[in-house]
């Protein structure tokens, strides 16, 4: 980067004194809970890493390297990257630690670790119990990235790995906070401000690179929510408290309306919340959840856009799975950009809206077209997905046109849509949107062709390859390439991805190109909170010790029920061998009917309100009316006076005192 930074004082590879009382805080509650346990043969200490990285005897290098690889196959074991977390093998807090203090290892130890970490924090799921080790995986990543990383002269391959980390680790901190799970972790959230005050003045180091700035937004957002409702009494400062913020307050704030009962979540993610569960259930009301779905699109352009990213999470989730809801995504999408783009083209002096943040939206959703093109359920979604559902070719014989229209149209949302639209917009001087979605799509593309290596059906990657030649030779943008290089060096792939085509590459488990898992684990589990059924329960909690003497209570409590139960017979009642004749219904029977029941009680809410509204203007209309009627009586009037010099109104009979004057007049005299 181009940036003065401050000289590096801990060149050497070795602990700093504040990440180590950050290690040294957490292995003190570790030690608690095992010390009636032996110690185990090898562990990872902090003489090690300094061994490991201090020396310069090759023959003590290779054995530090071989003892590194074997905690390295621990690690793997204990995270359980090949069972998505679960197994009575996996300790996932005691992994986590361990791999943090891996990560501390140069070279290939470290990103392995780093790697590893990212694939588990990708897959696990929504456990209470995992909080703890979170805050401190959350804590030691943004102590590496705020003060380590970002004080390097030049971008680094660890920066948008931490970054990619941090991402995921703050997404899982923003699901348990709409579960309710932080109010007892103040404390974490207290040391965690430091680094997120840090981190939000790293604005010009990675703002020419969206993939890393994304992250970190998404980052300093969460903080900003969370710290405002968790410790709004106690906190002494925001973490993302500048000069800008407190002039102009996010008006996000207003929309999600801190209260006692906790943080109100926008229809936008409840809706596609809905659809998922829709979809998992092959219930009929899905049809209707889209079409309410639409009706609050407009949610999508307020600032409150970490909802919004969640929301376009879980309705990527479920256009993998079916192809309205992929059409639904694209069209909110594209209904988004045209909102953006109108008033972009408006001037700048009469600004209404500020959509400064629309990009973090935008750039998220290439992301989710990506994976939706790698691991849809089937061809058909992949190929929409990718080329749109317009029938004609002329998408495919159109990509990245030479000739520039003036006036491009965004006819589809999907990624050679996209491309087209955002490929001919490009400029040195063009909007932060337009370049940084152009960003994204190649910077996903580069990573889409390394996915599908080795894939035999390679139709995919032959025209992803083709997208990609056509943009190095004809696209002269520096930020284009950047997009190119960066993809390149985060694959740590030495091979050129415009020349190489037919190789093919075994897959290790943990070198994760996209996060597969975290958009269904986070489906998963809002659905369980939104639509809570007796059958499921919602994210466990931690569950409390029973002794010995309050499980007799229970027993005894629970045998003197048994014996209070009534048990009727259906001689006594006949009613009930009526009722017996019909079956039961099943598991998916009964989740259709409650979700229908809680989806017909929002749209009675709903249909009230727009009763009353649309009331209220049918006596708007009626009193527009009457004044409208009153103001062309009075003209009639007024010409009628002035015409005829007549006050009376036409076809009223005049008083009888002139009357009575007509008929004397018209009298004969005698």
């Amino acid at each position: 980067m181009p940036l003065k930074k401050s000289p590096m004082t801990n060149t050497s590879g070795a602990i700093s004194s504040s990440y180590e009382n950050i290690l040294r805080f957490h292995f003190q509650n570790l030690r608690k809970r095992r010390s009636d346990k032996s110690k185990p043969p090898f562990s990872i200490t902090k003489e090690f890493i300094l061994r490991f990285n201090q020396t310069k005897n090759p023959k003590e290098k290779e054995e530090l390297l071989d003892l590194a690889k074997k905690y390295i196959l621990r690690c793997k074991r204990k995270l359980g990257l090949k069972t998505l977390g679960t197994g009575k093998h996996v300790n996932l807090p005691t992994a986590w630690t361990e791999v943090i203090y891996l990560a501390q290892c140069k070279g290939a130890i470290q990103d392995e670790a780093l790697n590893m970490l990212y694939a588990s924090v990708d897959h696990v799921s929504f456990e209470y119990d995992h909080l703890p080790a979170l805050f401190f995986v959350a804590e030691s990543v943004l102590y590496r990235l705020c003060c380590d990383a970002s004080l390097k002269a030049y971008l680094y391959l660890v920066e948008i790995k931490l970054s990619k980390i941090c991402y995921l680790v703050f997404l899982r901190l923003f699901i348990y906070f709409l579960h309710g799970h932080l109010e007892s972790f103040k404390q974490h959230l207290l040391r965690l401000q430091p680094y997120a005050y840090a981190l939000s003045f790293s604005g010009e180091s990675y703002c020419k690179y969206p993939n890393i700035f994304s992250n970190v937004q998404f980052v300093l957002k969460t903080m900003e929510i969370i710290c405002k409702r968790e410790l709004l009494p106690g906190s002494i400062f925001s973490p993302v408290e500048n000069k800008r913020q407190h002039k102009n307050i996010d008006s996000d704030m207003e929309h999600s309306q801190f209260n006692q009962e906790g943080y109100e979540i926008n229809h936008l993610l409840w809706h596609c919340v809905a659809a998922w569960t829709c979809v998992q259930k092959n219930s009929a009301q899905l049809n209707k959840v889209l079409d309410h779905l639409i009706c609050h699109k407009t949610q999508l352009q307020k600032k409150s856009w970490l909802d919004s990213v969640v929301a376009l999470l879980v309705l990527g989730e479920a256009a993998k799975l079916n192809m309205a809801c992929l059409k639904t995504l694209m069209d909110l999408m594209r209904d988004f950009l045209l909102s953006i783009m109108s008033v972009q083209k408006e001037d700048k002096s009469c600004k209404v809206d500020d959509f400064s943040w629309a990009w973090n939206v935008v750039y998220i959703y290439t992301t989710i077209l990506a994976e939706i093109c790698l691991y849809a359920a089937t061809s058909n979604l992949r190929k929409t997905a990718f080329v749109g559902f317009c029938e004609c070719k002329s998408s495919r014989k159109g990509i990245l046109p030479m000739d520039k229209p003036e006036e491009p149209e965004l006819r589809e949302t999907s990624i050679l849509g996209l491309l087209n639209y955002f490929s001919s917009k490009i400029s040195e001087n063009c909007e932060q949107v337009t370049w940084i979605v152009y960003y994204g799509l190649v910077y996903n593309l580069v990573k889409m062709s390394w996915e599908l290596r080795g894939d035999e059906e390679d139709g995919l990657r032959n025209l992803i390859w083709q997208i990609l030649l056509k943009t190095k030779e004809h696209e002269k943008d520096g930020r284009i390439h950047n997009a190119v290089n960066i993809a390149k060096a985060e694959l740590n792939d030495p091979t050129d991805p415009f020349t190489s085509y037919s190789t093919k590459v075994s897959s290790n488990i943990g070198d994760e190109v996209f996060s597969k898992y975290i958009g269904w684990r986070i489906a998963i589990t809002l659905s369980k909170l939104f639509f809570p059924s007796t059958d499921t329960c919602i994210l466990p909690l931690k569950k409390p010790l029973i002794k010995r003497d309050q499980t007799k209570c229970l027993n005894k409590k629970q045998d003197s029920m048994k014996k209070r139960v009534l048990h009727i017979t259906v001689r006594e009642h006949p009613s009930i061998s009526r009722f017996l004749m019909f079956p039961y219904p099943d598991f998916f029977a009964k989740g259709d009917e409650e979700l229908a029941r809680i989806i017909d009680h929002h749209w009675q809410k709903e249909l009230k309100i727009r009763q009353k509204e649309e009331a209220i203007c049918e006596t708007e209309e009626c009193k527009n009316k009457e004044l409208e009627e009153k103001d062309h009586f009075r003209e009639i009037m007024k010409r009628r006076q002035e015409k005829l010099h007549k006050q009376t109104k036409p076809y009223e009979l005049p008083p009888r005192t002139e009357v009575i004057s007509l008929e004397k007049k018209m009298a004969p005299q005698h």
